[in-house]
């Protein structure tokens, strides 16, 4: 077997959007928000199903994997692959109105039902050690927990490191999956769970159609090159920056070695930039 790199794009809302085989966001959810007994989801209707992207290049039509339970809870799932600005901010930005647009304005506040956030990171945000954390609203002083409809729930795969051996919980479980899968070429025999299983299966490349693989690799180039997107405006800015503390440290008349010394920079590139800098005033 060949399986994908579940953090895809593509990948991710093929198997946690699919709205025919929802066992696998059920076992998923369960896992991840740690629910037990009559907390249970036994049923979810997936509120943005998986479409298909219609052309080669076009994103997936939906951001996350958004589901609703026969009680009404609301669960957001989104990977995220790379920091951004905000990020906090914007996770809470959206949680909460999810929350406020179950009802419309006038309606009764006791129709709210609780909003779930399960964010899955490719990077390390908070300080604590442990890959899985849970954030509440508590008392400050009591630690009360009374305000429960609205909850947050972070996997920081950096932080996962567990061999399959050492695989205990269904959430390790499902963690190693979503970070390993695509260096696999078996189904680990500790996968015991229905919807576990139907993920591994799901995510084997040999049972995808040829335009879901295109797809596949589109969403790969893609994040790539958003990456070096990044990475160019890094070097850009890095450049223009060595330039400025060239110019000034020349306009002081600075000996070019101390100069390479200052800025790190190799001679041959302080001595190169010098002699723009001469072109630029003229000298």
């Amino acid at each position: 077997m060949k399986f994908v790199d579940v953090k895809n794009d593509v990948a991710f809302r093929k198997i946690f959007g699919n709205e025919k085989k929802t066992k696998i966001l059920i076992s998923f959810l369960n896992a991840a928000l740690k629910l037990e007994g009559d907390h249970l989801i036994k049923e979810v209707t997936i509120a943005n199903p998986y479409q298909f992207p219609r052309i080669a290049g076009e994103k997936a039509s939906i951001i996350d994997v958004r589901a609703k339970d026969v009680r009404g809870r609301q669960f957001v799932v989104e990977m995220q692959v790379a920091e951004t600005d905000g990020f906090d901010k914007r996770v809470q930005y959206y949680t909460s109105r999810d929350y406020s647009m179950q009802i419309e304005r006038g309606e009764e506040y006791p129709k709210l039902k609780p909003t779930y956030f399960i964010g899955i990171l490719d990077f390390d945000y908070f300080d604590s050690e442990d890959y899985l954390s849970h954030h509440i609203i508590l008392n400050g002083k009591t630690f009360e927990h009374k305000l429960k409809d609205i909850q947050f729930t972070f996997i920081e795969l950096e932080k996962f490191n567990k061999e399959v051996h050492e695989l205990e919980t269904l959430i390790d479980k499902w963690t190693f999956f979503i970070k390993n899968a695509e260096e696999l070429e078996v189904i680990p025999d500790n996968v015991d769970d229905d919807g576990l299983l139907e993920a591994y299966h799901d995510a084997d490349r040999h049972s995808w159609k040829k335009e879901e693989l295109i797809a596949y690799d589109n969403a790969s180039i893609a994040e790539q090159d958003a990456i070096g997107k990044i990475t160019f405006g890094i070097k850009k800015a890095l450049k223009e920056k060595n330039y400025k503390i060239i110019e000034k440290c020349f306009d002081k008349n600075m000996a070019p070695e101390d100069i390479a010394d200052i800025t790190d920079l190799r001679l041959e590139k302080v001595l190169e930039t010098i002699e723009k800098i001469k072109k630029k005033k003229g000298g």
